[in-house]
Order: C-alpha cells, then sequence, then structure tokens
C-alpha cells in the first residue's frame, strides 16, 4: 500500500508509513534512555502505576520519586522505572512532575524542591472545587504565591475520569497536548 506524499505526518506514523522520529513524535522503543521527556510520578499509588507504565509506552522516561523507604513499587517493575528518593538531577528540563498523592505529610517540602529544580511541568491531582492542601503546606514553608501557582491542579484533560487508569489517560492526554503545543480535548 503506498501513502500520499502530503500524507500527515502523525497519520503516516499511525500507518507505519514512516518511522514515529521523522513525524517528529518520540520513537517508541519502550527504552527510559531514548525518551524524549522525563515523567516523575510523586510517590507509589495506584495511578502513579498507571502513569509510569502507560509512559514508557508513550515515549517518557519514568521516574518514580518516593521519599519513603518502605513503600513498595505497586504493581511496577525495578526493571523498567527508576526510583529515587529525593529531588535531584533527574528533574532536568525535560521533566514533567506529577503528584499523585496529595494527602501525604511530605507534600509541602517535595513540592517546595521541584518548585527550585528545572522541570518544565508540575502538576498535582485534587479536585478544583478547593483549594488543594498544597498550597497551606508551601505558604508555610515561605514559598513565595507566584511559584505555588506554578503547581497545576487538576491536571489532564476533564473527561470525567475516576479510576486510576483513566487519571492517568486523561493526565497523559493532557501532557502529550502539551508536549506538541495543542490545548488538548476536542478544539481543534
Amino acid at each position: 500500500m503506498s501513502h500520499s506524499h502530503d500524507e500527515d505526518p502523525a497519520c503516516a506514523a499511525a500507518h507505519g508509513h514512516v518511522r514515529p522520529e521523522e513525524a517528529g513524535q518520540p520513537e517508541e522503543t519502550g527504552r527510559p534512555e531514548k525518551a524524549g521527556r522525563t515523567l516523575v510520578a510523586v510517590f507509589a499509588s495506584p495511578v502513579a502505576d498507571h502513569l509510569l507504565r502507560f509512559g514508557v509506552e508513550l515515549g517518557f522516561r519514568p521516574i518514580l520519586l518516593e521519599p519513603d523507604p518502605d513503600r513498595g513499587l505497586g504493581g511496577l517493575s525495578a526493571a523498567s522505572v527508576a526510583v529515587v528518593r529525593e529531588v535531584g538531577d533527574h528533574l532536568d528540563g525535560t521533566a514533567d512532575v506529577v503528584v499523585t498523592d496529595h494527602h501525604r505529610a511530605e507534600i509541602g517540602p517535595i513540592l517546595r524542591d521541584v518548585l527550585g529544580s528545572p522541570a518544565r511541568w508540575i502538576g498535582i491531582m485534587g479536585s478544583p472545587r478547593h483549594e488543594g492542601p498544597h498550597v497551606r503546606a508551601l505558604t508555610e514553608l515561605g514559598v513565595p504565591p507566584g511559584e505555588i501557582a506554578r503547581v497545576h491542579r487538576p491536571i489532564g484533560l476533564n473527561i470525567g475520569s475516576r479510576t486510576p487508569p483513566e487519571i492517568a489517560v486523561a493526565t497523559l492526554a493532557g501532557l502529550i497536548a502539551d508536549r506538541n503545543g495543542r490545548p488538548g480535548g476536542f478544539a481543534h
């Protein structure tokens, strides 16, 4: 089957006519070292499990930031996901950071440190109906309001997601839209 020379690059990649990197998309090798963006899920949780698992398939280099050494990896494989205990050099300018549990006591110090890193995008799960606990925690740590405002909340596309896999899909869809300079949703 031949393809048209004026075929949309994403369509050409989807149909296997060109490799994803030729269409301006990350190569889907499943190998974290080849990814162009880093996805950091903060705190081991069911949503973190799905975010990082799906993130590998979408070309992200997956990292779990879990400060508590007594917490396990959940359903994740240590071979496919790097696990770190603190904010460090792995939060570079390619890092998209998603805080997956807004009830953890460490939320303030972790977010303060993430805000001090070169991470390109920072978000925290939570309902837009009330102020997130991160605002108070960061304020108490002396983080200026302008820095606190850099933390996106809510995160992901508004698709009515309720389960951990749905929340992960909505979040990743929002990050993909951002990566591609698109608004997300159905507005074209």
